[in-house]
Formats: C-alpha cells, structure tokens, sequence
C-alpha cells in the first residue's frame, strides 16, 4: 500500500502535522499509532491520569537506568501509547516557555524558530476562553481554559510567595513569565482536550486520511539515501509495509523517534555494530542530547483537610463523580497541578530558572493512590538543566525497550539550582497564610537544616523524580551532533523529516505538550511550503 505522507506516531504532534496536511483532498496521509484508539473513558476525564499513568495498556510505561545522579536509582518514564500520545495522559498543563527560549533556538542557526516566528504558531493552535489578544488566540483547535476547581492550600501558597516577595502574575504565557498564580488547562467543558480530541476528532471523516491504531513502526525502508516507506507490526502481530511517495515524519517522542532511527541504521554506526545494526547513514547525534524536567517533590502535612481527605470515603468519591457528571465541576476537573510559579534562584539570572507545581493533594507517584493523611505537595523543577543524557539501544529488537540513561544533576549548576530551588520552596511554607495551615513538613522533614545544602542536594537525589519532559535527543541545528536541520529534515537524507520534542536543541522553560503542538503546526507548513 502506497500513500503520499506516512506521519509515525498521533502524539501531540503528530496529531497537528495529520490535520494539517490531510486538509488537501488531493493529498493521501497514513498516521500511524502503536497504541489503541482513545476509547479508555479515563483519558477525558482530566484527573483521569491518576488511572491512565503506568497503565499499560495506553502508557508505555518506560524506566530508566540507575542513574548516578539520584544516587543510583530507577524511575519511571510514562509516556502515551495511544491516539493523542502523552497528551492523552499528561497533567493537562498549557505552558509555552519563555520567549528567550526559542530566540536562543534561532540564535544557535535554526533560523524560523525564534520568539517571533513561533508566537504566530501558538496562537493559530489556541482556542483561549480569555479570548485573543496580543499573545492568544480563541480560534484554533486546541482549547484552553482556566481552572474549575479552586482550593483554599492552594490560593494559600500563592497569597505566601507573594508575602515572600514574589510577584503575581495573571498569564505566565502572556507578556513575561516571572511570578506566581494559577495555570491554564487544554481542557474543553470540563473533558480533556487532546491532540486527539483537538485535532484528528473533527476530521476522522476525511477519505484522504487513513488512522491506523496497534501499529508498532520497526524501520523507515530506504532506497539509497532515500526514505522510501515504513515497516511495521500490526496489530496481529504481523510485519506490513506503506510506502511513502513524498515523506516520512517522525513524532514518536524522544524515546521512539531516536530509537526508529537508530534500529533503521541512522545513528552512530560504532553502536549499530554492537546492537546487531548495519550502519545505513551516520548520524552520531541520534540518541544524544537528552534532557528533562527533574522536579523535588515536598511534602506538607496539614491541620485542615485537604483533597487527600476528600477522596478517601466512597461516599465522597461518590459526590465528587455526581458533581462531575451533573455539572463539570470538581475535583475530577483537576489538572495536575492548580498554583504555580515561575521565579529566580538568582538576582543575576535574567529570567526565571525554576518552576513551581502545587498540589492540594499527595502521593508518591500518580496513580499510586494519595497519602492517608491531610497534606499537599510543593514540586520545584530547574527549566534549563545543563546536564545531557542519551537514548541507547538494547540489541536489533524493536520490542526491546531502549536504555534510558537521563545522567541528571550530572553538573554543579544543576545540583546548585535545584538546591536552592529546595530551599526557596521551604522558605516559602514558612510565610503565612501558608505557615498556619502547615502542621508538619514531612518531605523533607524540618530536621533537615535549611542551611545545609549538601544534604539538601542529597535528599534531591533519593526524592526528586521526572516530571515527564524527555526531549532533545534528535537536535535540531547544523553542528555534528544535531539529526535535523531547521527544516526539520533529517541530515543526509530525503524523504524523512522528525516532528516532537526530540527536534529541540534546548529543552523549553516550562511544560513541553504546548511545544510539541507548535513543533507539529511548524513542521506541517515546511513540508506544504517545499511540496
């Protein structure tokens, strides 16, 4: 089976980039998804990703190695397996970034890809109940939407970080990113609204787009330095082919797209070799380059009830449902986090370099089920972390999961900047309003001195885990390590393009679903432009 367009992977991107091209009749595009259709009724409801994460059936439920930096320690990866990938299992935060983030894209030689020639981009995406203004769009696919449920700790944590000098701020995506206050959701009448929901749901009816689901992709085909078509294991676990008569993209995330390319022979051909790989086009960057959000996760008991208490009876689960079902509103509307903030952990930094996630409730994983006791949770992650891991494969089987090697806090700057970053958010409990409703600090306890930051950083190490941002491992740029150039075409190849998180050269000052939408309205345009 031919078609013109063969799109791997309906994530966040992948999603934008099908829509997209699929709008002219004339033009046959195939999405590929490994994972199911997003039938699973968790995935709509947005606190549904307490029951989707680490679920296998729609979450690939990656680990990574032990890593040095958490002191020798595994954690976990969750990624989608679905239509709508991560965004169908994400915590439903809309965060852009900040405008420096993509300027240094462009000033590192990816021209197109500075502030004023993404912002463009972001709002065509946004459909913002606030409406349209100089930074917002309210006639795009994508819905966003301010919160539907507010709690008293919360409203507390950002009435204390302004009392500890912190400014507020209204709209974090808007003209500056630097203070605190409340995010923004992709959410639609209180149901999630994914890239699935967003983008591929209007137009599943299109005779010239073809979605097919329980599709794992194993290899792009190539014909020379030409990328051809692709294999793939159906859902009978059968191997087909589709060619591709004009291009092949790439939004498997960047766990998968590394991983395709590498198992297709694109990548550094002294680890093809030893993975059982003949070596098709050298590409050393492959893999390399990764990065992501590591977030310190404290832990606050309380003396007034928190959600922690509102969840635990089944007759309150039972009001909270009937609330949700009857009106939209509630606890079951929640997002990941409610308050936030995005400041400095220095005066001579110039823009913020940690993020705040708050939390009115608690638990040590999601989807491992709250604490038994009244508490809430204040995350703090570094936005920019020097510290660069990689994607390796474990031998020629595309069933094999990679190595996942994320080398965090492997650097002074990023020990130093989440130490402080600890000790701002512990700073912080200790103003009031907060500081009276707080009965004990519980992670890490009060007997860790604030003035000690070594063993500060070495909590971290046993405590902090990923807040699911992996990207950079097929960088975009002109340098020998980057895999894509600012057209997003792979280097040394036609036919093949990458479209995900993998493609940024600096992971972004914030959240990476809003991104990764972009990234797919971004690379729709080159490939109609040079069609």
């Amino acid at each position: 089976m031919d078609t013109d367009y063969v799109i791997v992977g309906a994530g966040s991107a992948g999603c934008v980039v099908a829509n997209r091209l699929s709008k002219d009749p004339k033009v046959r595009v195939t999405l590929l998804e490994a994972g199911p259709p997003d039938r699973n009724p968790w995935i709509h409801i947005p606190v549904g990703y307490f029951k989707t994460m680490h679920n296998p059936t729609v979450d690939w439920c990656y680990k990574t190695e032990p890593d040095p930096g958490l002191n020798g320690r595994a954690i976990d990866w969750p990624r989608g397996k679905v239509l709508g990938g991560s965004s169908s299992l994400n915590g439903l935060l809309y965060v852009r970034g900040q405008p420096q983030d993509y300027d240094r894209w462009r000033q590192m030689g990816n021209t197109g890809w500075g502030w004023d020639d993404v912002l463009p981009l972001f709002k065509r995406a946004e459909n913002n109940e606030r409406g349209a203004d100089a930074y917002h769009g309210d006639a795009g696919p994508l819905s966003v939407s301010n919160m539907r449920i507010q709690r008293p700790i919360c409203d507390a944590w950002v009435a204390a970080a302004q009392t500890a000098g912190y400014p507020f701020n209204p709209d974090y995506n808007g003209e500056g990113q630097e203070g605190v206050g409340y995010f923004q959701l992709t959410t639609r009448n209180g149901r999630r609204c994914s890239a699935a929901v967003a983008y591929l749901r209007p137009i599943r009816d299109r005779k010239n787009l073809n979605i097919v689901t329980h599709a794992q992709v194993t290899r792009v085909l190539m014909d020379g330095k030409r990328v051809t078509g692709v294999e793939y294991r159906d859902k009978r676990g059968q191997i087909q082919t589709i060619g591709a008569n004009r291009e092949v993209i790439l939004s498997g995330g960047a766990i998968n797209s590394p991983q395709i390319l590498m198992l297709s022979g694109l990548g550094d051909p002294e680890h093809l070799k030893e993975n059982g790989i003949t070596p098709h086009h050298a590409l050393p960057g492959v893999g390399r380059n990764l990065q992501d959000h590591l977030q310190a996760r404290l832990v606050f008991k309380c003396n007034e009830p928190t959600l922690n208490d509102e969840v635990r009876s089944y007759a309150s689960q039972a009001r909270i449902a009937l609330k949700y079902a009857l009106f939209r509103a509630g606890p079951m509307t929640m997002a990941a986090s409610l308050a936030t903030g995005f400041l400095k952990t220095r005066p001579d930094v110039e823009t913020p370099d940690i993020q705040f996630h708050v939390q009115p409730w608690s638990a040590d994983s999601p989807g491992a089920g709250v604490h038994p006791f009244s508490a809430f949770t204040m995350s703090v992650c570094q936005l920019r972390p020097e510290s660069r891991g990689e994607i390796r494969l474990d031998g020629p089987d595309p069933k094999t999961y990679p190595k996942i090697h994320p080398h965090y806090l492997s650097t002074d700057l990023d020990c130093r900047t989440l130490t402080e970053g600890v000790k701002i958010a512990r700073r912080i409990a200790r103003h009031a309003p907060l500081s009276t409703k707080i009965a004990e600090e519980f992670r890490p306890s009060a007997d860790l001195p604030m003035d000690d930051d070594a063993a500060t950083l070495d909590w971290a190490r046993n405590h902090s885990v990923s807040i699911y941002h992996p990207t950079g491992t097929c960088k975009m740029g002109d340098d020998p390590n980057a895999v894509v150039d600012a057209r997003l075409r792979v280097h040394g190849v036609t036919g093949l393009r990458v479209a995900d998180c993998s493609i940024m050269p600096e992971i972004v000052s914030g959240n990476t679903n809003a991104p990764a939408i972009m990234i797919g309205e971004k690379c729709a345009d080159l490939v109609l432009e040079d069609a």
